[in-house]
């Protein structure tokens, strides 16, 4: 099989797959991903294949939705990749991408290293700030019926992983726990790039939000 049908039968899959998935998580999520990593990898020497098909199955179930389990991902890429006769290098390539990829709380010690897997990293972190990633986080947020803004619930910027999994904070503290932590989290020079962008976006997004929360504006 050629690396075009594999990348086609590849997308296929994940549109099914995220068919009814919540708004932040979905088929559209991942090509966003999907293509800030192609863009990435255009400006570094790296296995495309591999890159592409970690970020089309980089979220194909995501442990959030599964009561936390962080196996299913792993083995739903698997053996989709198996049945498609992919090789093992390639296929344990992607499986150490979705084990590494997340956040976690930022604590979180990757235990594989790859340019492959800093590209994709860096694509899906992009996806998490700037105007989608507002949209994203107020979407997610709605999803789990959590508060907008508490004055009075101060964000946790230094969380276990397990802490990070269980925390149910409003969202407007999502951005200091996580979002606006990302700029300084980027793996390639592209994304940094973008990412400075993006942060500058979520900046002014919270000085206007906070005046008008005020009545200020």
């Amino acid at each position: 099989m050629n690396n075009s049908d594999l990348i086609n039968k590849t997308i296929a899959f994940v549109k099914e797959k995220l068919n009814d998935a919540e708004g932040g998580h979905d088929w559209f999520h991942i090509e966003r991903v999907y293509k800030n990593a192609i863009s990435i990898a255009k400006d570094t020497d790296c296995d495309l294949t591999v890159v592409q098909l970690g970020a089309l199955l980089h979220d194909i179930a995501d442990s959030k939705f599964h009561n936390g389990d962080e196996t299913i991902g792993p083995k739903t890429a698997r053996l989709f990749l198996e049945s498609e006769s992919v090789s093992e290098e390639i296929i344990q390539h992607v499986v150490n991408i979705i084990e590494n990829i997340s956040y976690k709380g930022g604590n979180f010690e990757k235990k594989f290293t790859s340019i492959e897997l800093d590209i994709v990293q860096d694509a899906d972190r992009l996806d998490a700030i700037g105007a989608i990633g507002v949209a994203r986080a107020f979407n997610y947020g709605g999803f789990k019926n959590r508060t907008l803004h508490d004055p009075e619930i101060a964000p946790i910027t230094n969380m276990t992983k397990e802490e990070y999994k269980k925390n149910n904070a409003p969202t407007i503290n999502h951005f200091y726990e996580k979002l606006l932590l990302l700029k300084d989290k980027m793996n390639t020079e592209t994304g940094k790039q973008i990412a400075a962008e993006r942060h500058r976006f979520m900046e002014l997004f919270l000085a206007q939000f906070y005046a008008e929360w005020e009545g200020v504006k």
